[in-house]
């Protein structure tokens, strides 16, 4: 019987300069819920970026399918911010939302429920690593996605700045399917009603 939503069987191999290929997922299974939230946790360089990024449609996989997610609007907070370094901080969270100027108010809103509100005209290589990631995040959050994949979404963020910003994950999650990479188990815990544990290889939640 095939899942709803999630990885089935999915195996996944890079192909290294030398030509030689890494199995990095094998014949995994992951099931999601419809609506809800689910945490992957587990060793670096076990899979969990990997199955984050075959869930948002960026790398296909070798074997299996992803199931459930055609025309849902996928919104993804990378482990890399990936901001645009010539465009101010406003401008990087107006291009979640296509980078229209009716989106001021809210890419404005957005900034200052992350804290960053006077920094609003500066550029990323101004603002601290912290201050980047909350940039990036608030850009993800304006993209609106019914489906929020985000990768260690409150690294390098102090214990008071993560704890506010995890309510703010929360209420934007309401209602939607969330998938979150983090190594911090207070994450994991004030964020996700599951959480799986990948091993590796070959790898397989447990």
């Amino acid at each position: 019987m095939r899942m709803s939503c999630g990885l089935e069987g999915v195996s996944f191999s890079y192909c290294g300069e030398d030509g030689q290929e890494t199995q990095v997922l094998h014949r995994l299974d992951l099931p999601l819920p419809e609506v809800g939230s689910v945490c992957l946790t587990g060793p670096s360089g076990c899979g969990k970026t990997t199955a984050l990024r075959l869930l948002a449609g960026l790398e296909q996989p070798g074997e299996g399918r992803v199931a459930g997610l055609e025309g849902r609007r996928i919104a993804m907070l990378f482990q890399e911010n990936r901001l645009l370094p010539w465009c101010a901080a406003l401008e990087n969270v107006l291009l979640g939302m296509g980078g229209g100027r009716e989106g001021l108010p809210r890419a404005h809103a957005l900034l200052d429920a992350v804290g960053l509100a006077d920094q609003a005209d500066q550029l990323p290589n101004e603002l601290s690593g912290g201050m980047q990631r909350r940039v990036a995040l608030a850009r993800m959050l304006a993209r609106e996605g019914d489906v929020l994949l985000m990768d260690e979404p409150l690294k390098e963020l102090d214990a008071d700045t993560a704890q506010r910003l995890r309510g703010l994950i929360r209420e934007h999650a309401r209602g939607k399917l969330m998938v979150l990479i983090t190594h911090d188990l207070r994450d994991a815990q004030a964020l996700c009603d599951t959480v799986i544990t990948f091993t590796g290889p070959p790898l397989q939640p447990i």
